[in-house]
C-alpha cells in the first residue's frame, strides 16, 4: 500500500468512525469511548508488534480521558491526535505525550462553540424549517430534503476536517520541533485546557446551599459575593483530593 493509499484509508477511518462518536456516550466521560473507537485503528497500526503491547495500552488509556465536542468537528481532533501519536511513536525521547491530551482539551471548547452554532443552531434550524414548510403542504420531499440539507455540510466538514487535522498535524508538528516551540505550545494548550475545565465546573456542577439565617442572611448570596460557583469549585478540589488519595467508591 502506497503512502497516499495509507493516508486515504486514515481519512475514511476518521470520517466513518466519527459518526459513531456518541454511540457509547456516558455521564462520567461523555464521548471518550467514541473517540477511542475513532482513533483505535491508527493506534493498532502504529503499535502492531508484540513488543509494543504496553505502548498500545498506554495510548488507549490516553484517549479514554474525558472528551466532549461537536461530532462533525471531532474528525479534525481525531486527525490531529492521530498525527501526534505517529510523531510520538517516531520520537519518544523528545515528544511529550501529555501534549496530545492537552491539545485535545484545548480544542474541545472552541470547536464545540463553532460546531454547535453552525450545525445545531443554523443548519438544522434552516433545514427542518424548510422541510416542515413543505411537509405542511403535503409534500413527501419535506423530510427528505431536511435530511439531505443537514447531511451535506456534515459530510464535507467531517471528511475534510479529519484530512486537514491529520495533514496539518504532520506539517506543523515537524516545524514546531525544528524551531523549538513545542514547549510553548504545550504551555498555551495547558492554560486553555484549564480554562475549559474551569468553565465546565461552573456550568455542569449546579450545587448550591439553601442555608439562611433569618430573612437578611442568605449563605448562598454571601458565597456568590465572595466568588460565584464557590461550592462547585470546592467540591471539585475535594474530589480531586480523594482521587489523589486513591479513594474508591466501588
Amino acid at each position: 500500500m502506497t503512502k497516499k493509499d495509507q493516508n486515504s484509508w486514515k481519512y475514511w477511518q476518521f470520517f466513518w468512525r466519527s459518526w459513531a462518536i456518541q454511540a457509547s456516550w456516558n455521564y462520567e466521560r461523555q464521548m471518550n469511548m467514541g473517540f477511542m473507537y475513532g482513533i483505535a485503528p491508527i493506534i493498532d497500526k502504529i503499535y502492531d508488534k508484540p513488543e509494543d503491547k504496553q505502548k498500545k495500552i498506554d495510548a488507549y488509556e490516553r484517549h479514554m480521558a474525558y472528551y466532549n465536542c461537536t461530532p462533525q468537528t471531532s474528525s479534525f481532533v481525531l486527525g490531529l491526535a492521530a498525527s501526534m501519536e505517529e510523531q510520538y511513536a517516531e520520537d519518544q525521547e523528545n515528544f511529550n505525550p501529555e501534549t496530545i491530551s492537552a491539545l485535545k482539551t484545548s480544542l474541545m471548547g472552541p470547536l464545540s462553540g463553532i460546531g454547535d452554532s453552525f450545525f445545531q443552531g443554523t443548519i438544522r434550524v434552516l433545514a427542518f424549517g424548510f422541510g416542515i414548510n413543505l411537509a405542511q403542504q403535503g409534500s413527501i420531499l419535506g423530510p427528505i430534503l431536511a435530511i439531505i440539507i443537514s447531511f451535506i455540510p456534515s459530510f464535507f466538514v467531517t471528511y475534510y476536517g479529519g484530512k486537514i487535522g491529520y495533514n496539518t498535524g504532520n506539517k506543523y508538528l515537524a516545524k514546531l520541533y525544528q524551531e523549538g516551540l513545542m514547549d510553548k505550545v504545550m504551555y498555551v494548550c495547558t492554560i486553555i485546557g484549564l480554562m475549559v475545565i474551569g468553565a465546565m465546573i461552573a456550568s455542569m456542577i449546579g450545587i448550591t446551599t439553601p442555608l439562611r439565617f433569618g430573612k437578611a442572611f442568605v449563605l448562598q448570596d454571601v458565597l456568590d459575593n465572595i466568588m460565584p460557583q464557590l461550592i462547585p469549585l470546592g467540591l471539585t478540589f475535594f474530589m480531586y483530593w480523594l482521587l489523589q488519595k486513591k479513594v474508591r467508591t466501588g
